[in-house]
């Protein structure tokens, strides 16, 4: 199949490429950048200039392609409900050219998405064989920007490493390759409707984590209350 992928540059996007392509798929990857589009076609990928924000450019990638995977987002922790906003309109623009051909459309479920998981499951009804791919919190592999990385980069801001209250609270993980593999065989075979979770580690303990961090790092592992958590984690803190 020839198939569509918005966010194709990115972390997880950038693998699910290679997926496609080992996989005999030819891809279309979606950037706005000069330098993306060199990364593209390394890849084997053909080059679809645009962005989130050019719906007409969504929808003519969407009308050349046989699939759709749609993996770009916003991650504007400032204005996460703008963020919000634009993936919805992006998701209800490619719904529109692929409705009633039966073609493969997946989204990525994000926190507080429901407005967007919601529209996906719609076009399930409406001739789509529309998914949602729910990844775990970290999706771990080379490159990884995430949430571990950032909880390392605080301990050694703060010299220790921190958990919550007794850490038993647990973590999903999964390898970016893993979840590359998922997208790609949601594409080929998943039912319209179907919420797929990414996951590969089911349940990592916090302290686990922390107590990893800290003996790489050489640091004291330190609990800390509910209440302490925002100050220390910033944004991480409710997660």
């Amino acid at each position: 199949m020839r198939i569509f992928v918005t966010g194709a540059t990115g972390y997880i996007g950038s693998e699910v490429v290679r997926e496609l392509i080992n996989a005999g798929h030819k891809v279309i990857g979606l950037t706005r950048s000069d330098k993306g589009a060199l990364k593209l076609k390394e890849a084997g990928a053909e080059v679809h200039q645009g962005s989130l924000d050019d719906l007409d450019s969504l929808r003519s990638g969407a009308a050349i392609a046989d699939g759709v995977i749609h993996l770009a987002f916003k991650h504007d922790f400032s204005d996460f409900a703008g963020s919000l906003a634009t993936d919805l309109l992006a998701i209800e623009a490619i719904g529109d050219v692929l409705e009633g051909t039966g073609k493969p459309f997946l989204t990525t479920a994000h926190a507080n998405s429901t407005a967007s998981d919601n529209a996906t499951l719609v076009l399930a009804t409406r001739g789509v064989r529309a998914s949602i791919v729910s990844l775990s919190t970290s999706v771990h592999g080379d490159g990884d920007k995430g949430f571990v990385p950032r909880l390392i980069n605080i301990a050694r801001e703060k010299g220790f490493s921190a958990y919550v209250g007794d850490g038993s609270n647990r973590w999903p993980a999964v390898h970016r390759r893993d979840a590359a593999r998922l997208f790609r065989l949601a594409l080929e075979a998943a039912p319209a409707g179907s919420i797929l979770d990414g996951v590969g580690e089911e349940g990592i303990p916090f302290h686990d984590i922390a107590n990893a961090i800290g003996h790489h790092l050489n640091l004291p592992v330190v609990s800390i209350t509910c209440e302490e958590a925002d100050a220390h984690f910033g944004f991480l803190g409710r997660i």
